[in-house]
């Protein structure tokens, strides 16, 4: 499943370029015709393709960013976790996303819109064919129809929630719709919910040939559980996620750093991770990491995009015992690095070592005087920053490779498309889900137990090192939580946990819209950042921010049947 092979499905009804016969009853040369389709190879096929479009890629490698499986600038960018980076002028319409400020016209939706409608048609299509096939008389068994069915099924979920999350109020387009144009006035999580129910019955807990990339039933379960628990159905929502946790091995065994190593991909921790490959397929880095190839301090590869927040870096503070500042005290006398400093004086900086940090800040970050991956040394600062007043002294730190790695793990002439998973949902992500569930269930003792398994596991992380074989960079502690003495401060602790964890991964802004406190969260680290960054001064919210406007482009297509989502 590394090497994903695009197929295209071209069904040609009548291209009347001649009145000969002889040349309507030929079929086009290099296209796959209804009959080729229609066995069991075709339906393989078909289905494969349906993977394709998962690292948001059609063909080509430059342009795919709005479709990043890592949603970094949907879920990070949005959020009050990440700047869009590089310069102001570069990529200005990444600029209105960050600041809630989009239009309809926005390439960046219309990215995501057309890649993941894509990817539902591809799934649609190898629906259809699948039917026509167990028609026949040379079908598929019983067994590897529902698989078939099944891994469709749910990739046609994870398209759908994309959209969902993204624009709202999405249209409806199955394998039996016939309309040319569907309106987007209904709630499509029924549909979305009952896809992923039947993965989840029809699936295996084996994947189909042993092939790494394919769907199974633990991927189906966490993904059920995550869709329920987006519509605030704990229970339900609960015992999915809690049968994936009793059939993986313990969080606290698996390595944190192993989520974000080329050489470790696809461990006990990945669930559901896109396969990205470079060299030896044929495509020129089209089956890489292509949506976050602008995602490198520019001193490794292009483009400087994707730095952290100065709200994040402070948000990894530890009071004494270790334990987060949930009341949001981390943003006292902030640690902003050699931000503040004047350019001429910048060679003077001294790292403040005594900083009490969670030490996953230093592996979720670059920050100046730190070590930063295990090959490159210590962050120089500016020099690995395009423009430090457009976004800040910090840079992304998970989608960068070791320099060791690079060589291998880069298409041929790009070393900004390498072949490093997205994980889309990982065992850490479902405990902090299931930890969630348990609180809105009322049992907080369950939800005390996983919140401290991860932050066991976070403890194990080895402290780096102020410069080359330098001093410990800060003082690093993770302590467990003793108590949840209420629900409120449970909750608080699930979400801040879920932020530490997983930031830079896609999840923050969907968590603070599903909480029902993105205006709040976003106006207070707008007043906060906006002091050190002009652009992000007095941002405010709207009821209407909780998604983005739907492309305009789609609804010129629909003759008016698609409808503006309200507010936009």
């Amino acid at each position: 499943m590394k090497n994903l092979k695009y197929i295209l499905l071209l069904l040609v009804l009548c291209n009347i370029l001649s009145c000969k016969k002889s040349f309507l009853q030929l079929n086009p040369q290099g296209e796959l015709t209804p009959e080729q389709l229609s066995t069991q190879d075709g339906v393989e096929g078909l289905l494969i393709g349906a993977y394709g479009l998962l690292n948001g890629n059609v063909n080509g490698t430059w342009g795919n960013y709005g479709a990043a499986p890592s949603q970094w600038l949907f879920g990070e960018v949005a959020s009050d976790n990440a700047h869009k980076g590089s310069s102001s002028g570069d990529q200005p319409n990444m600029n209105a996303i960050e600041q809630h400020a989009p239009v309809s016209t926005n390439d960046n939706l219309s990215n995501v819109w057309d890649r993941c409608f894509e990817g539902i048609q591809r799934c649609n299509n190898t629906l259809r064919f699948l039917k026509i096939v167990q028609a026949g008389s040379a079908k598929f068994t019983d067994a590897r129809a529902a698989q078939l069915q099944g891994e469709a099924r749910l990739l046609r979920a994870h398209y759908y929630f994309f959209l969902k999350r993204i624009f709202k109020d999405v249209p409806l387009i199955t394998d039996a719709t016939t309309e040319e144009a569907v309106a987007n006035d209904k709630d499509i999580y029924p549909e979305i919910t009952a896809d992923l129910e039947y993965a989840v019955a029809n699936l295996t807990t084996t994947k189909y040939l042993g092939q790494v990339g394919r769907l199974d039933k633990y991927i189906a379960q966490a993904y059920l559980g995550k869709v329920l628990l987006y519509q605030k159905k704990y229970p339900e929502a609960y015992a999915q996620l809690n049968a994936v946790i009793t059939a993986k091995p313990d969080l606290v065994t698996l390595d944190f750093t192993d989520n974000f190593n080329i050489t470790k991909e696809n461990g006990p921790e990945s669930l559901f991770a896109v396969q990205h490959a470079v060299g030896g397929d044929g495509t020129g880095g089209d089956n890489g990491n292509v949506g976050d190839m602008l995602n490198f301090p520019p001193p490794i590869a292009c483009c400087g995009f994707f730095q952290p927040s100065i709200d994040l870096a402070n948000a990894y503070k530890v009071d004494a015992n270790g334990l987060p500042l949930l009341d949001g005290s981390y943003r006292t006398n902030p640690y902003v690095s050699d931000f503040l400093i004047p350019d001429d004086q910048k060679d003077s900086y001294v790292l403040d070592r005594t900083i009490n940090f969670d030490p996953r800040i230093d592996y979720t970050m670059g920050r100046r005087n730190v070590n930063y991956r295990a090959d490159y040394g210590p962050m120089p600062g500016n020099a690995w920053i395009r423009e430090a007043a457009s976004a800040g002294p910090f840079t992304t730190l998970k989608s960068v490779l070791d320099k060791s790695q690079v060589a291998a793990g880069t298409a041929p002439g790009a070393l900004n498309v390498t072949g490093l998973n997205v994980n889309l949902i990982r065992l850490a992500d479902v405990y902090l889900m299931a930890a969630e569930c348990a609180v809105e269930n009322g049992d907080l003792p369950r939800a005390l137990i996983l919140v401290n398994k991860v932050r066991e596991r976070a403890a194990k992380l080895p402290p780096k090192t102020a410069g080359d074989g330098g001093p410990v960079a800060a003082v690093y502690k993770v302590s467990q939580y003793p108590s949840f003495p209420t629900a409120d401060y449970a909750r608080n602790a699930v979400r801040m946990e879920r932020r530490l964890e997983l930031a830079m991964e896609g999840h923050r802004f969907f968590d603070l819209v599903r909480w029902g406190i993105a205006k709040q969260t976003l106006e207070s680290y707008f007043g906060f950042e906006g002091t050190y960054l002009n652009y992000l001064k007095g941002i405010t919210i709207e009821s209407r921010d909780d998604h983005f406007p739907i492309p305009q482009d789609q609804i010129d297509r629909s003759k008016g049947i698609l409808k503006q989502s309200t507010g936009y």
